[in-house]
């Protein structure tokens, strides 16, 4: 059915898009969840004006007619967005490695903070299965490098690192990443029971059950903030992720930033040339040689891609 747009009482009100499916969009304005449709080429807000596509997380305008009908006008400017999982204005990304069964991935753990690190989204690995395993050095990679480490221990009674947790999460957009096994579930179950209530099994619906929708929706917490139910993030294999275009690849790792205005070449690439400043400072120890490589092979998967392609869904291999 058509919206009627002619209704000069149709009533605006700013809202944020859960869910997008079968040509609807289910926005939140105001405590109230609208079913609407997309009115005409949508533009994107800010700087941006040219034809957008509505993806869960943009703020929105609606319009509201009389007649209980409603549509997306406007989609106001982003901070971010991916293109798969399709999710917009993402805060904080829950990087979740166990430290056994699986054994962690320090390749799969970077391709994601590379990633979250060009689209100004803050990365923050939790570890798991510490109790299998205990600290194994692992964590201290990441702490090295200047990110949050949480270290989810279950054993401690307090449970102080789902408070630690929470208060990340409140009032922001939030998603998780994590391999099958790597205790996503057990975690997700632990911050927010509440969503056991609100979707029937949070193991099925945050953590992918095989007849779920593939569809990215946003669920609101009880303590504030929302939580992305990502189908690109549920695997951990990292075929869902985007490029980082050569040029900008040595950007994401925070850790190279003192050491590329020392290297001797404008256009270091950082893999393997004399005079290479952040090669110096993973021989001296001040970089994580693990960090590097995973640099290097990133490097390498994306140096023959050509501009035009940047930003392309990452091929099956």
């Amino acid at each position: 059915m058509a919206v009627n747009h002619s209704s000069k009482d149709a009533r605006q009100l700013e809202g944020i898009i859960t869910k997008g499916i079968g040509g609807f969009y289910y926005v939140e304005a105001g405590g109230v969840m609208y079913e609407c449709r997309a009115r005409g080429a949508l533009r994107g807000g800010g700087a941006n004006r040219a034809r957008i596509t509505p993806l869960a997380g943009d703020r929105c305008v609606i319009s509201v007619h009389p007649d209980g009908l409603a549509s997306v006008d406007r989609i106001l400017e982003r901070r971010n967005y991916l293109l798969r999982p399709p999710l917009a204005n993402l805060d904080v990304l829950f990087i979740v490695v166990s430290l056994r069964d699986p054994q962690p991935n320090a390749l799969i753990v970077d391709r994601f903070i590379s990633l979250a690190e060009y689209k100004s989204i803050e990365p923050v690995i939790v570890i798991t299965k510490l109790d299998l395993a205990g600290e194994n050095g692992f964590g201290e990679i990441y702490d090295k490098a200047g990110f949050t480490v949480i270290r989810a221990d279950y054993e401690d009674e307090s449970r102080a690192f789902l408070d630690e947790i929470r208060g990340m999460m409140k009032d922001r957009i939030s998603a998780f990443a994590g391999n099958t096994g790597a205790g996503k579930s057990t975690l997700l179950n632990a911050l927010c029971p509440g969503l056991d209530r609100e979707t029937g099994e949070t193991s099925k619906k945050l953590g992918r059950g095989r007849h779920t929708t593939r569809e990215t929706e946003l669920f609101t917490l009880d303590f504030g903030g929302r939580i992305a139910d990502t189908p690109g993030f549920s695997s951990f294999d990292g075929e869902f992720a985007e490029f980082v275009y050569k040029d900008e690849l040595a950007d994401t790792f925070r850790e190279f930033a003192d050491y590329i205005p020392r290297c001797r070449f404008t256009g270091c690439s950082h893999t393997c040339e004399k005079g290479c400043e952040v090669i110096a400072a993973v021989e001296r120890g001040e970089i994580s040689r693990s960090r590097h490589d995973s640099y290097v092979a990133l490097y390498n998967e994306v140096k023959d891609i050509r501009e035009w392609e940047k930003g392309a869904p990452r091929p099956r291999r």
